[in-house]
């Protein structure tokens, strides 16, 4: 008989969170499921009893991440794989972003993954094992007008997490940098905050409309597979694109900066070092 794992999920309420966490409990696991408003988990509360934990939590604050994560882990007596999902969307372009909306941004989309991994290592290294997935995007890799500072946020965890996963390597944990595409969450509503619009970005926010369209993506529970495969792995990938037309598109940016370096590589070199 397998034993059921115990899950930590960040963001656990709404969109991928919330996905995985169903996911993870009809499967017969354990979850400790976070987030600032538990409201959206009574649900599935009332349908697993015994199995599912919930804790309110807002990652920006560091010391209430250090307590609920020393509260998950004894609600389960360990912890297995955690999800740091919980994020948020700065949409704008960079001239308009305020001080205070950028700081903000990276208190949850950075800094409040980084605590919760601060935070989950002395437990997964008392126990020596855990997988930690640390959800950034399939845009962590680089920039895209207006939202340069959701694509910063998740790039500076993408590389924090790389580090991460070499330094925990010796301890039997795991790291996987999970890169989801665009799903059918309320990022884009529920979890945006706005810049003020300037009118000479009118013409390029007419531009990006018309590219992205209306579609809002697929469903949130369509990814939830892939990471139930992923969790399940001895040996999981530290980079892994959940969606197939992300894929692609992943593929085709890192083709487009490779032909870019290789056309003005003859600059480069006349650099030393």
């Amino acid at each position: 008989m397998t034993t059921a794992r115990v899950w930590f999920i960040t963001g656990a309420s709404r969109g991928l969170g919330r996905a995985f966490t169903e996911a993870a409990l009809a499967a017969g696991d354990r979850v400790v499921a976070a987030a600032r408003d538990l409201g959206p988990l009574a649900d599935l509360a009332a349908a697993h009893p015994g199995s599912l934990v919930r804790l309110t939590l807002d990652v920006s604050d560091r010391a209430a991440v250090r307590k609920v994560v020393d509260q998950a882990a004894a609600a389960f007596r360990r912890l297995d794989i955690v999800v740091n999902n919980a994020g948020a969307m700065l949409l704008g372009m960079v001239e308009e972003a305020t001080e205070e909306q950028i700081r903000a941004h990276f208190d949850v989309n950075f800094f409040g993954a980084v605590w919760v991994a601060q935070a989950v290592v002395p437990h997964l290294r008392a126990q020596g094992s855990g997988h930690i997935l640390q959800v950034t995007s399939m845009g962590s890799g680089g920039g895209f007008a207006s939202v340069g500072f959701y694509a910063a946020g998740k790039s500076a965890l993408d590389s924090a997490s790389q580090a991460l996963a070499m330094e925990v390597a010796p301890f039997g944990i795991k790291v996987t940098i999970v890169q989801p595409g665009g799903y059918g969450t309320d990022l884009f509503t529920r979890g945006t905050t706005m810049t003020e619009p300037r009118p000479e970005y009118k013409p390029l926010r007419a531009r990006l409309a018309e590219m992205w369209g209306e579609d809002a993506g697929p469903d949130p529970s369509t990814a939830a597979p892939v990471v139930m495969e992923l969790a399940g792995l001895a040996e999981p990938p530290l980079r892994l694109i959940v969606g197939s037309a992300s894929y692609d598109m992943v593929q085709e940016m890192n083709q487009a900066r490779t032909e870019e370096y290789r056309a003005w590589e003859h600059l480069s070199r006349k650099a030393p070092g």
